[in-house]
């Protein structure tokens, strides 16, 4: 499945700092940016399982935001992209 994640984190304490870069790290390592706080990842339901647990377990409810998007198939009829987009094949050979 395809989703998309966006985030808000406050960035006003040095904790929130740490937290901002916890949460992108973790994001990174799911899927790719496509905007600053705006990731893409392709999971399976397990990881995608995964992935919420560890997102939720860094971010403070009460300061930050979480959203969790998971877009229905086929996801061609359902993402348009224009200008510079640069986005990775999830499907496509690793090696061109």
């Amino acid at each position: 499945m395809l989703i998309i994640i966006t985030y808000d984190v406050s960035t006003e304490t040095r904790a929130g700092r740490r937290r901002l870069r916890r949460v992108a790290k973790i994001c990174e390592g799911h899927g790719q940016r496509v905007q600053k706080s705006v990731f893409e990842c392709k999971v399976n339901l397990m990881q995608f399982e995964e992935l919420e647990r560890q997102l939720l377990a860094e971010i403070d409810e009460k300061e930050d935001s979480l959203r969790l998007y998971r877009l229905t198939e086929p996801v061609d009829l359902h993402v348009k992209e224009y200008g510079n987009v640069k986005s990775i094949d999830f499907d496509g050979p690793l090696i061109a």
